[in-house]
């Protein structure tokens, strides 16, 4: 029995050119394939503790801003004579507080294991940089406060901000100002910002740890993926002669196909032992 297509055929001319929004999707797809942007699945070692951080950040991220859209409905004075503002009031404040406490350990962490190797400078720049604009909404909020604490804050930070020139177009003692650039200005920066970072450790993968790079580059008998394709990072490039390449972060990612956690240390210890023979002139086993 013989299938036939009903579907009409469109003719496509060799000389038709593809539209802006063809162009963008191809681009887009190519960048951040389905596999990258939403992958099933993670290298070992992300269930080190380390790893959390960044996750609890976002989450502590949506706190501050569900709790900040309930104080907006009702305005900044709300908290001082309602309850229920003040509840919002304070999880506010202590969703801002996790948010910082997070956001640092998981910048040092990342900071130590050198994140910004294997082409991920622009994920660590950008984790940089909404940290920083995290302290200046965070600022913002304090000066929004409509209470002696705020107006002790904003009288305080004048001068130093005016000595800087910066007091000439951003006035800390314009209450209207400065509840705008929190509530508006600068979340949305802070959101833009993290959602480019987050874009970023779905394209390049999450950084590996450097004696698991090590351990891995070191034991090339384990059964892994494919060269080139770990299934949520980046392909590989040539390591150097020790195996291990410090600006590309070679071989990390590959640790997601073993099953044995001790094989890795075993891999690691027969290859050294190797080493120390051949330097000493006997002959390899």
């Amino acid at each position: 029995m013989t299938v036939t297509s009903t579907e009409p055929k469109v003719a496509v001319s060799p000389n038709d050119r593809p539209t802006w929004t063809g162009r963008f999707r191809a681009r887009a797809v190519g960048t951040f394939p389905p596999e990258k942007l939403l992958p099933d699945r993670q290298p070992t070692y992300v269930a080190s503790w380390i790893y959390i951080f960044g996750a609890l950040t976002l989450a502590a991220f949506g706190v501050v801003l569900l709790s900040g859209a309930v104080l907006a409905i009702e305005g900044p004075a709300w908290w001082h004579n309602s309850s229920v503002g003040l509840y919002f009031n304070s999880a506010h404040l202590w969703g801002t507080e996790l948010f910082f406490f997070f956001m640092v350990i998981h910048l040092w962490g990342k900071f130590f294991m050198a994140a910004w190797r294997g082409r991920r400078r622009a994920t660590w720049i950008t984790g940089v940089l909404a940290f920083a604009i995290s302290i200046a909404t965070a600022f913002t909020g304090y000066l929004s406060q409509q209470n002696f604490d705020s107006e002790w804050i904003g009288t305080q930070a004048k001068d130093g901000i005016n000595a800087t020139g910066a007091g000439a177009f951003w006035n800390v003692l314009n209450f209207g100002q400065m509840l705008l650039w929190h509530v508006l200005l600068l979340p949305l920066i802070v959101a833009v910002v993290i959602g480019v970072h987050v874009l970023q450790v779905r394209r390049h993968g999450v950084v590996p740890p450097f004696a698991t790079s090590r351990a891995v580059a070191a034991a090339p008998a384990i059964a892994g993926p494919a060269a080139g394709d770990t299934g949520f990072g980046e392909d590989k490039p040539a390591v150097g002669g020790d195996g291990f390449d410090l600006d590309a972060g070679v071989a990390g990612d590959t640790i997601l196909a073993t099953s044995d956690p001790g094989a890795l240390g075993d891999a690691a210890s027969n290859t050294e032992s190797a080493t120390t023979a051949t330097q000493e002139g006997g002959a390899t086993p």
